[in-house]
């Protein structure tokens, strides 16, 4: 018998995880977009060239932080179960 592991939608299918997953993601890659287009319009940015440089690299990258762990919980498969025993 089972033990239940107390993780809510560990046996949610994967076709599922990645339709909630997609829709996340582009939630999430908008969202970064608008939030970094309006920080990139702050004075002390756009007051040093190199500043600027340095922040737009920093927050053209930034949102994969983010969606890492996003992109791995979409990726497993809740029905496989690595119980060891």
């Amino acid at each position: 018998m089972r033990e239940h592991t107390g993780r809510t939608g560990h046996d949610m299918p994967i076709r599922i995880r990645k339709l909630i997953g997609g829709a996340a993601l582009i939630v999430l890659v908008v969202s970064w977009a608008l939030v970094a287009m309006a920080l990139a319009q702050l004075p002390i940015i756009k007051s040093n060239g190199i500043v600027e440089a340095i922040y737009y690299v920093l927050a053209g990258l930034g949102w994969v932080l983010p969606a890492m762990p996003l992109i791995k919980w979409m990726s497993v498969d809740g029905r496989q179960r690595t119980d060891a025993g």
